[in-house]
C-alpha cells in the first residue's frame, strides 16, 4: 500500500485522538470523520512501515450508530470527535476504553467495572436550560425526543483571535492539528452567552483598529478571550448566574478598555471583567498577570452544596452538573464514616477536598500550584469548613515529611492527576505510607491502569472502577477507581 491508493474499510474502533481505525492488506488505517462500524472509501495520504493515515472520501454503508453532525464546523474544527457518533453509541465506546486499558495495560484479566455515569438526557423546550446543565438537541440542533447529544454543558470556553483569509476578524477554534482558526463563536458545548460576548469584543477590535496576535510574527495584541459562567449562567434563559470574562492580550493595556467594559456590563450576570497579560512567544494560553478592568476578580459557583471561588487561572472542571456526580462517586469509594484523616493529592482549589471534609474526622490537600492552594483555603472559608488544611509542595515530598516528622497518618490517599499519571515516587510514597484504601481519579485511563498494576503488585486490591462521563461528544473519558490493601497474615499479627 502508498499514498493516493483507494481502499475500502471497515471502520472498527477510534483511537484516542477520535480517529477511525480499520485494516487493509494487513496494515492499520486511521481515518478522520468515520464512526466504528462505518464502511467507507478512503484515501492513503501518508504511510509508515505498519501503519498510515487516510482522508475519508465516501461513506459506502453508514454505522447503524452514525449521526447527522449538528454543528456546521465539526468536521474543519474536529474538537467534538464523536459528534457524528448516537450518544449511546458514545458511552458505550467509552466505557469499553477504560475496560481495553486495564486489561491491557493493567493486566487486570476481569476488572470489577461499574456501568459508565452518563448524562442525562432531558428534552429542553426552546433550547432552555430549564434546571440542568445539559441542553440536549436532536440531530437537526433542535429540541428531540431520546437519547441524543447533550450539549450546552461546558462552563469555560478559550477562544483563539484572529483573522480570515479574507481579513475579516474572527473568533473559534483550532481546526485539529493547526492552529488555524475555525470561526465559530457559537459553539454547540458551551453558553449561548458566548456568543454575545465574542461579538461585542470583535465589534470593539474593529472599531478601535485593534489587531489580533500573530503567532507568527509574535505582532498583534488580543490573542484569545476566555469565559468563564457559573452552573446558573449555563441555564440560557437565566439571568441569576455569574459571568467571567477574560481578554488574553500581548501587551500591558487594551486600547478604550472602558468601553469595552461598558459594552459588556449590559450583559445579564456580567461579574468579572479582567485582562491577562501573556507577552510569551509560545502555546501556552493564558499568562500569569491579571489586570482588573471592572467587578472582581473572581466568580462563584455551586456544586453539591459547596461553593466555589474560582479565579481566572484556577482549575475547575468544566461540567458542573457531572462534577458532582464524580465527586460523589470519590466520596462513595472513600467510605468515610468521620473518623478517618484523609490526603487528597494534586487537591487544585480544594474542590474534591471540601466534598471530602464533610464526611471525614479530617483532610489535608497538597498542590504544587501556590495561587491553587491560595484558592483552595478561601474556599474552605467561604464554606465555613475548619478540618481541611492545604499545603503548597510536591506530594512526594509533603506527604512523607507530615507523616514521618508530625505523625499525620492516612487512613485514605485520594489523587486526581494529570493525564500523565502519578510520577513514581508519589505511588512509592502511597505503598510506604500504606493507607487503607486510595481513590484514584483519572483523566486518562491509559495511565490510570498503569498506576494501578504498580500499586496492586505491592499489596493493593483493585476494588472498583467506574467511568464517568464529562465531555460528552469527545473521546476522553474521566474514571474512579478503588483499591484496598490486602489484609495478610502478617498484618493480622502484626509480623
Amino acid at each position: 500500500m502508498k499514498k493516493d491508493d483507494i481502499v475500502t474499510l471497515k471502520i472498527e474502533d477510534f483511537s484516542t485522538e477520535g480517529l477511525g481505525i480499520g485494516h487493509s492488506e494487513g496494515l492499520t488505517l486511521f481515518v478522520k470523520d468515520t464512526v466504528i462500524g462505518d464502511v467507507a472509501e478512503v484515501k492513503v495520504m501518508k504511510m509508515k512501515k505498519t501503519y498510515g493515515y487516510a482522508r475519508l472520501l465516501r461513506i459506502l454503508t453508514p454505522s447503524p450508530d452514525r449521526v447527522e453532525a449538528p454543528c456546521p464546523v465539526a468536521r474543519p474544527c474536529g474538537g467534538c470527535q464523536l459528534l457524528e457518533m448516537k450518544y449511546e453509541a458514545q458511552l458505550r465506546f467509552k466505557e469499553q476504553k477504560v475496560r481495553n486499558n486495564l486489561q491491557r495495560i493493567g493486566g487486570f484479566t476481569d476488572p470489577p467495572m461499574e456501568p459508565i455515569i452518563g448524562m442525562e438526557s432531558r428534552v429542553m423546550q426552546n433550547r432552555s436550560m430549564s434546571d440542568d446543565s445539559a441542553c440536549v438537541l436532536d440531530s437537526r440542533g433542535e429540541s428531540g425526543q431520546g437519547m441524543d447529544h447533550p450539549f450546552r454543558y461546558r462552563n469555560k470556553a478559550q477562544f483563539p483571535i484572529s483573522r480570515d483569509k479574507n481579513g475579516k476578524l474572527i473568533a473559534g477554534f483550532y481546526a485539529g492539528r493547526t492552529h488555524t482558526v475555525i470561526d465559530c463563536r457559537d459553539c454547540l458545548l458551551g453558553a449561548k452567552v458566548n456568543q454575545t460576548i465574542l461579538d461585542i469584543v470583535l465589534n470593539h477590535m474593529e472599531k478601535y483598529h485593534i489587531q489580533p496576535y500573530d503567532e507568527v510574527t509574535g505582532r498583534g495584541l488580543v490573542r484569545h478571550v476566555m469565559i468563564r459562567v457559573s452552573s446558573e449562567a449555563l441555564c440560557e434563559e437565566n439571568a441569576s448566574g455569574q459571568i467571567m470574562v477574560c481578554v488574553v492580550i500581548n501587551g500591558a493595556s487594551l486600547p478604550e478598555s472602558g468601553r469595552l467594559v461598558q459594552d459588556l456590563c449590559a450583559i445579564p450576570g456580567m461579574t468579572s471583567i479582567t485582562l491577562n497579560i501573556n507577552r510569551e512567544r509560545t502555546n501556552v494560553i493564558m499568562g500569569r498577570q491579571i489586570k482588573l478592568l471592572w467587578g472582581q476578580e473572581f466568580i462563584e459557583d455551586t456544586i453539591g452544596g459547596i461553593r466555589f471561588r474560582i479565579s481566572p487561572l484556577s482549575f475547575y472542571q468544566v461540567n458542573p452538573r457531572q462534577t458532582e456526580k464524580l465527586y460523589g462517586k470519590t466520596l462513595e469509594y472513600a467510605d468515610l464514616t468521620g473518623q478517618e484523616t484523609v490526603w487528597d493529592l494534586y487537591c487544585g482549589i480544594g474542590t474534591i477536598s471540601l466534598f471530602l471534609a464533610q464526611k471525614a474526622r479530617a483532610v489535608y490537600g497538597v498542590e504544587i500550584v501556590p495561587d491553587a492552594i491560595r484558592d483552595a483555603r478561601q474556599n474552605a472559608q467561604l464554606n465555613h469548613i475548619t478540618n481541611a488544611e492545604f499545603f503548597v509542595g510536591k506530594a512526594e515530598e509533603v506527604l512523607p515529611e507530615k507523616y514521618e516528622k508530625e505523625g499525620i497518618h492516612a487512613d485514605v490517599i485520594v489523587v486526581d492527576p494529570p493525564r500523565k499519571g502519578c510520577e513514581q515516587s508519589v505511588l512509592d510514597t502511597m505503598l510506604k505510607i500504606r493507607p487503607e484504601r486510595i481513590v484514584y481519579v483519572s483523566c486518562d485511563s491509559a495511565t490510570l491502569a498503569r498506576d494501578l498494576k504498580y500499586l496492586c503488585a505491592d499489596g493493593y486490591e483493585l476494588k472498583k472502577v467506574c467511568p464517568t462521563e464529562m465531555f460528552a461528544n469527545s473521546c476522553h473519558v474521566e474514571t474512579v477507581a478503588l483499591i484496598s490493601w490486602k489484609e495478610t497474615v502478617a498484618d493480622v499479627f502484626g509480623q
